[in-house]
């Protein structure tokens, strides 16, 4: 959903804008899949923190799901903040959330590996799709800023 959102963003900001492809991906993959994410996420670990805990595959009751709520909404305050921050500002927010998701990424790989926790909140192929994302944005933050 947000990557479909980042990828229409960027299309109507070069196509109706003429605005530059690699500048357009990049902030609508900051916005959209850092920044309103990032929102998203702290929603659902602050206000349905057992829920998200049992679609893990974790103990329910553990006040870090609350803890990596504000995680979530610094980095989606950070992602929002790309719209009217740029240069250096997207280089620390994107830099900053892929080691946040990729670190958090490698937690999930070894719960599978490690405990079979394969729950629907911890499947492989999702931690996989997140990892590829903060790459495509590692990418577009070398290229616009190389």
């Amino acid at each position: 959903m947000f990557v479909v959102a980042a990828l229409a963003a960027a299309l109507v900001q070069v196509l109706l804008l003429g605005q530059p492809i690699v500048e357009s991906l990049l902030v609508g993959f900051l916005v959209f899949t850092v920044g309103m994410q990032g929102l998203w996420a702290f929603l659902g670990h602050y206000f349905q923190s057992d829920e998200v805990a049992t679609s893990i595959g974790w103990p329910t009751g553990n006040p870090f799901q609350k803890e990596i709520a504000f995680t979530n909404l610094a980095f989606g305050t950070l992602g929002v903040l790309c719209i009217w921050l740029h240069g250096g500002f997207w280089i620390a927010a994107g830099l900053g959330h892929a080691i946040f998701v990729l670190g958090a990424g490698t937690v999930h790989f070894a719960e599978i590996h490690e405990h079979g926790n394969t729950h629907p909140g911890n499947r492989a192929s999702f931690a996989a799709f997140n990892a590829a994302v903060q790459v495509v944005i590692l990418v577009l933050l070398t290229v616009q800023f190389a």
